[in-house]
């Protein structure tokens, strides 16, 4: 058991203060590492990770300088070994973390222990907290203001499967956990050279056999084999605590998932392979793709097919003024007086692939209430557009959503001929439609549809089928014009958004969504975030927190240093297609 007596972090070693003063004099610019300490001092106190250790046991070193560890890793990129070694050897990162000179730092075992207790106590969070706490108290960071949001995809750290290469490491992954916590028991109820030829090794998927026919073979035998192992498993005379194992549970949900099993006329099991149209399948967000990572998911976005997860980041942003264009340099480095403070990371929301962005939308908004830091007015892609959120969002959090809604769906609206809702003219008191025509419409019926409110308005067949304008409006068979109407506010609000979106001004000012592409390439470069290191949702969503804050201190230091944003650099090739084009 590993205890944690929290103490307040060592001053940095006097022997390795002036070592660095003395290698970082003049115009030479001190290391991250160095700068967030003098910046911040004892950024992330024992205290707040406490709850993750015991009282008693073997003293553990300080969770609070590992958590600056585990960012400065993030930082520089580097493997568990590599930032083990850099606490032993780099000056800067002892000076950060208050270490004298014959330190030994710790196994770099420790580092993969802290974030189990870290993900385990629920603290995955507590790092971004702390920080953006210190910003605020700075006036780096303040509520209002604007914010913009982008999700992007994440590959999952396991190899992707094919279901037949699913079904076949399935039963691999149990009959290996088998093995591991009751061998004499699997060597009673299978016969083990037989099972060992086919499931010895990893099922190569790249030697799977090139016949369809042996393909679907195989296949059948990895269901009968995986039906016959959790038969054994679920036997009276077998232990019960076997059922309960991880690997035999996920057996069960793949075989389930991916298998019928069914009884003859004559009583002989029948196994089959599920097939969509004929058996169904189940839906996406709840079918595994790996045995070894059971969050991961399947999804599509545009032209990217992947497995794994997908990330939220949300960050501050400023549009530039003429009294602050070219200068993004920090206090005290001259130029004109009003300096564009850095954009930061606000939030990052880590999902399985599967989830819609828009369904993330009020859980980042809840998020941001809660640290304080809700913006004025929200910049989003169409992704999370859709007129509940634009009127809820208001309501319940003082949110202005800046968002493109997504034109009419109707035949009319998406031919942009004809007559689309925009053209009726609804009276919502008389609870009355009226058409371009001049007809007013029979029947206001509200109704539920896929549990929303709507509101579903029709019109009089003896008005429609003499109407001249029918071929603009209509080509109904029953010969009249039907609507379907959300609430009141939310259909004004639609249909201001998108009356509102064909100006100019709102399109200069959506261009501001933009630049968070830009931090998504950033975190890409610097920490990796489109790469899961580890399995599971809860430890890739703490990746991506420590990777929010090194990206944050990241930024931080440039601005610190009087540095420019990064200007978009043009290739040769792209300078001389630009001088021919001219």
């Amino acid at each position: 058991m590993v205890s944690v007596q929290p103490q307040p972090w060592p001053d940095p070693d006097p022997q390795i203060a002036a070592a660095i003063r003395g290698m970082y004099s003049g115009r030479r610019e001190v290391p991250l590492a160095v700068r967030v300490r003098d910046r911040f001092g004892e950024l992330f106190a024992d205290d707040q990770f406490a709850v993750a250790f015991g009282q008693r046991g073997k003293p553990g070193w300080s969770p609070g300088r590992l958590a600056l560890v585990t960012v400065l890793q993030k930082a520089e990129n580097l493997t568990d070994r590599q930032a083990a070694e850099a606490v032993r050897t780099s000056l800067t990162w002892k000076y950060a973390l208050g270490l004298d000179l014959k330190d030994p730092g710790f196994d770099h075992s420790v580092l993969s222990e802290f974030r189990s207790r870290v993900v385990t106590h629920g603290l995955e969070e507590k790092v971004l907290d702390l920080l953006l706490a210190e910003l605020v108290r700075q006036g780096l960071l303040e509520t209002g203001g604007k914010q913009r949001t982008d999700s992007t995809h994440v590959i999952s750290a396991v190899r992707d499967l094919s279901q037949l290469d699913l079904a076949g490491e399935a039963v691999r992954a149990a009959l290996e956990a088998l093995v591991c916590a009751a061998p004499h028991w699997v060597e009673q109820v299978i016969d083990v050279p037989s099972w060992s030829r086919r499931y010895g090794d990893r099922i190569p998927g790249w030697h799977t056999p090139a016949s369809q026919a042996k393909r679907a073979r195989l296949a059948l035998d990895f269901g009968r084999d995986g039906f016959a192992l959790l038969t054994a498993v679920h036997a009276s005379t077998s232990p019960a605590w076997l059922r309960e194992l991880p690997a035999v549970q996920v057996l069960r949900s793949v075989l389930v998932q991916s298998y019928t099993r069914t009884l003859s006329g004559s009583g002989r099991e029948v196994v089959k392979r599920r097939e969509a149209k004929v058996d169904g399948l189940p839906p996406g967000h709840r079918r595994l793709t790996s045995p070894y990572d059971t969050d991961a998911r399947r999804s599509v976005k545009g032209d990217t097919m992947w497995n794994g997860f997908k990330i939220h980041i949300s960050e501050t942003c400023q549009a530039p003024e003429p009294a602050a264009v070219g200068n993004n340099a920090g206090p005290g480095q001259g130029g004109h007086s009003r300096v564009l403070r850095p954009n930061l990371v606000t939030n990052v929301t880590t999902t399985d692939a599967t989830v819609p962005d828009n369904a993330m939308l009020d859980p980042i908004h809840q998020v941001l209430q809660r640290r304080g830091l809700l913006p004025g007015d929200h910049y989003l892609d169409s992704g999370y557009a859709s007129a509940e959120l634009i009127v809820g969002s208001l309501k319940r959090f003082g949110v202005a959503l800046v968002i493109p809604m997504l034109d009419d769906q109707s035949r009319q609206g998406r031919a942009k001929e004809g007559f689309a809702t925009h053209d009726f003219r609804i009276d919502w008191p008389g609870r009355q439609v009226v058409c371009p025509a001049g007809q007013t419409s029979t029947t206001w019926s509200p109704c539920l549809q896929a549990g929303v409110a709507k509101t579903v308005v029709t019109f009089s067949t003896r008005d429609c089928g003499p109407c001249p304008l029918r071929p603009k409006c209509t080509t109904s068979k029953l010969g009249r014009r039907q609507l379907t109407l959300q609430p009141q506010e939310m259909h004004e609000a639609l249909q201001g958004a998108r009356a509102q979106q064909e100006t100019k001004e709102w399109k200069h000012n959506y261009a501001l969504r933009a630049g968070v592409e830009g931090t998504i390439h950033q975190a890409t470069a610097v920490t990796g975030i489109r790469r899961a290191r580890y399995h599971g949702l809860r430890k890739t969503h703490l990746d991506h927190v420590y990777s929010a804050v090194a990206l944050n201190l990241i930024r931080l230091d440039a601005w610190w240093n009087g540095h420019p944003l990064d200007r978009t650099r043009t290739s040769h090739l792209t300078r001389l297609e630009l001088s021919l084009a001219a």
